[in-house]
């Protein structure tokens, strides 16, 4: 339990502590640990303190931990006793070197505590707050620097939207070393004067029972979860009743696309109110939102939240209403640049400063956006687009199905074909020449995967989204 005054208490203490390690005023603080309330106590006060706070992707590979610890600049890097082994590993390919402080992310008291009580430094809304860096899985990781500014103008949009207030508390499993984690789990509700109920991590067996002990108002999911929660739901696992979950008025849903079948089925279930959006690192998790009355859109991540976007076609010209193209967006909470990367930055932001996302998609007649895929996954098979996301959407009505991904592979005759990789629900059958005829039925012979493979798990990043291009790896 960590309240608003030990927080506020705790960050005078470190801010001494910081001086007395030599820190630099606006030092990078690296985090490399699970939820918990130290974490939670590390995360809020590096930045009030006028650091940089760094928290560094626990499912990153060795080599790509290594890059990050070097290219990040951090002077102090905190990890969890747990995670000692594979950053060991990554400290033998660094150049840099850095302090370390070992520490258990639900340690009731820091290292610290033990120094004196000091004061909190100005800090400047343009001032660099957090270094997140993106997956990396077509490439280098890029650090995303974002700004007080950025941080608050997310959070105040996020607050506003959903109306939260100091009366609503989250629960939520999303790590912090993501940036739904970070922004809408931790920094919103800490805006808003409000509470987060944060467990080391998602488990079905828990969920409700932590909803229910706390009184959550509002729960933060994304798909994979909403997915094992159905499907735990009509396994004959526990069902909560609606009185007890009348407390939640609505569950959020982004970080990855909710297919409206699961979408429609969860509330159904539950009697939860699900409200979609979208979001990215580089706008600090704030880019599109669904309404909280009549006008939300199935299968849609909503209307813009706090930024502008629009929809261009490869010549950078605006496209109208309906018409695919890449999404750009502009606003308070969108980076200014990427860290020690000024090609990459050049590259994604226009003359005008509208950032180009990499996601393709369209906006409707009434401003609803709809998201197709991402241009370096598009499968393009004899000259035609196909969005990876129309076939897994296609898959997932087949009834044994719990998860499936597209991603387009080598062709001699096509250029690319389709493979769908598939997690069929506990207990389930399906062979594979009956996904191939339900695929002819939902998709055309065209469109139908040429290969199908079966699966335990999908690739997937801390926030829960498919990492499509690593499914090639089962083929390869």
């Amino acid at each position: 339990m960590l309240s608003y005054g030990q927080l506020a208490k705790e960050a005078h203490h470190f801010s001494t502590w910081l001086e007395e390690q030599k820190i630099s005023a606006h030092g990078h603080v690296g985090l490399y640990m699970h939820n918990g309330r130290q974490t939670t106590t590390i995360f809020l006060a590096a930045m009030a303190c006028g650091r940089v706070i760094t928290p560094l992707n626990l499912l990153a590979p060795t080599n790509q931990l290594a890059w990050v610890l070097d290219h990040s600049d951090i002077e102090i890097l905190f990890y969890s006793p747990d995670k000692k082994q594979s950053l060991f590993a990554a400290l033998e390919n660094t150049k840099r070197k850095f302090q370390l402080v070992e520490l258990d992310p639900d340690e009731a008291q820091g290292p610290f505590m033990k120094s004196a009580a000091g004061t909190l430094p100005t800090v400047k809304s343009t001032q660099p707050a957090l270094l997140m860096y993106t997956s990396g899985t077509t490439g280098t990781p890029k650090g995303v620097l974002l700004t007080h500014a950025n941080l608050l103008h997310a959070a105040r949009s996020m607050a506003s939207w959903h109306s939260l207030t100091e009366a609503d508390t989250v629960l939520s499993s999303l790590p912090i070393y993501h940036i739904n984690g970070q922004v809408i789990s931790t920094i919103t509700p800490f805006v808003s004067g409000g509470s987060v109920v944060a467990p080391h991590a998602f488990s079905v067996s828990t969920w409700w029972k932590l909803a229910i002990q706390y009184q959550c108002t509002w729960i933060n999911m994304v798909p994979t979860i909403i997915a094992y929660l159905i499907n735990a739901a009509k396994s004959g696992g526990a069902l909560p009743s609606r009185e007890e979950l009348k407390v939640i008025r609505f569950g959020r849903s982004a970080s990855a696309p909710l297919p409206p079948e699961h979408h429609r089925e969860f509330e159904n279930l539950f009697g939860i109110t699900v409200i979609e959006g979208m979001g990215m690192t580089e706008s600090a998790s704030m880019l599109f939102c669904n309404p909280h009355d009549e006008r939300r859109r199935y299968g849609s991540p909503g209307l813009p939240c706090g930024v502008e976007a629009k929809v261009i076609d490869a010549d950078g010209k605006l496209l109208g209403a309906n018409v695919a193209g890449e999404i750009c967006l502009r606003g308070g909470n969108v980076l200014n640049a990427y860290y020690k990367a000024e090609a990459e930055t050049a590259k994604a932001f226009d003359s005008e400063g509208w950032l180009k996302t990499g996601d393709l998609g369209m906006r409707d007649d009434d401003g609803f956006y709809f998201i197709t895929g991402r241009l370096k996954e598009l499968i393009i098979k004899g000259g035609e687009n196909i969005a990876p996301r129309e076939i897994d959407e296609a898959v997932l009505k087949h009834p044994a199905v719990l998860d499936a991904a597209a991603v387009g592979i080598p062709d001699a005759n096509y250029g690319q074909e389709i493979m769908v990789c598939i997690v069929l629900k506990p207990d389930a059958t399906c062979s594979e020449e009956e996904m191939h005829l339900f695929c002819i039925k939902e998709l055309g012979k065209f469109r139908t995967p040429k290969l199908i493979q079966f699966m335990k798990d999908l690739p997937r990043g801390p926030s829960g989204k498919v990492q499509r291009l690593k499914l090639l790896d089962v083929i390869s």
